[in-house]
């Protein structure tokens, strides 16, 4: 009868499965490192607490009972459960396995963004990483309370409370009519662009460019027409390509292509990217995709990149 299973330890079962692979506590004992009296002690302690004998004692060695090789069959069931889950627990605690969620208020398809990604996967196969898109502000908030561990946001703000560092720029570029009188140049100015008209998203990240053309192209008297529409990224390059209309966008956006859209390189404008994470996130697989980004960056500021 089971009074007292609570009581049973893993070293109770590896005695028990060291005297039935041996034939002998003697031998058990010395194969473990431990008195044969500690063996046949343990061993008799499992014997009274589940009401039952284990093993027969014979002058030679013992042999396994009925209920002794029962018992046997899930000692050793339990015994690689318990390996199992170390081995689980060893490799999620230094980040070898585990989840990442990633804020992303940047494109993936920068290149920066892209080789980090593709370096962290071949190297952490079992970490899945999970990315939320939103706001710099949303980000920063659920980096507070730990409902994500990293963001990658444009700019290089200061977060009370969290950690930040820049990892790289991008060149920025005017996205205009195939047509326009500017695309004929490979680089434009800001004085080229005074007197047009803008349009940007009302979702991120048009507050943001809306704020830079304003900053930018704002003169005495006189503020540049910027209109915020309704309207994600495809359609508001549609209403580029129609004409009459230009935006920003940041070099990996040029990635994609747009039908009667073209991109210009604005000279001497970049804007920074960099990473935002709190200090007592304990994530270990967050903090290797922290180094990773940080040698990223490292080799490409070494390389001139």
């Amino acid at each position: 009868m089971w009074t007292k299973h609570s009581d049973i330890e893993v070293r109770h079962l590896r005695y028990v499965i060291a005297a039935a692979e041996h034939g002998s506590f003697r031998l058990a004992a010395a194969a473990i490192g431990v008195q044969v009296s500690a063996v046949s002690r343990r061993i008799r302690d499992v014997e009274d607490n589940i009401g039952a004998a284990l093993f027969i004692r014979q002058s030679n060695g013992v042999r396994l009972t009925y209920a002794g090789e029962l018992f046997l069959q899930r000692a050793r069931r339990a015994m690689k459960h318990i390996k199992s889950a170390g081995k689980d627990v060893a490799s999620a605690g230094q980040g070898d396995e585990g989840r990442i969620h990633v804020g992303i208020s940047v494109s993936l398809a920068s290149n920066f963004m892209t080789s980090l990604i593709e370096n962290y996967t071949n190297s952490h196969p079992k970490v899945r990483l999970e990315f939320i898109e939103g706001t710099p502000l949303e980000h920063i908030q659920a980096i507070r309370t730990h409902q994500l561990d990293v963001a990658f946001l444009t700019g290089s703000p200061h977060v009370s409370g969290c950690e930040t560092r820049q990892l790289w720029s991008e060149q920025v570029f005017v996205a205009m009519p195939e047509d326009d009188n500017l695309a004929v140049h490979e680089s434009i100015t800001w004085r080229e662009l005074q007197g047009r008209r803008f349009v940007v998203c009302e979702t991120w990240p048009g507050p943001e460019i809306h704020d830079f053309l304003i900053k930018h192209l704002s003169e005495p008297g006189h503020q540049p027409s910027v209109k915020v529409q309704a309207v994600y990224r495809d359609n508001l390059m549609q209403m580029v390509a129609s004409g009459g209309n230009l935006t920003l966008v940041s070099e990996a956006a040029t990635a994609m292509l747009f039908p009667g859209v073209l991109y210009r390189q604005l000279a001497s404008e970049t804007v920074p990217f960099c990473t935002v994470w709190s200090p007592t996130n304990d994530n270990p697989a967050c903090r290797r995709l922290l180094s990773l980004a940080r040698t990223l960056s490292d080799e490409q500021i070494a390389t001139g990149k």
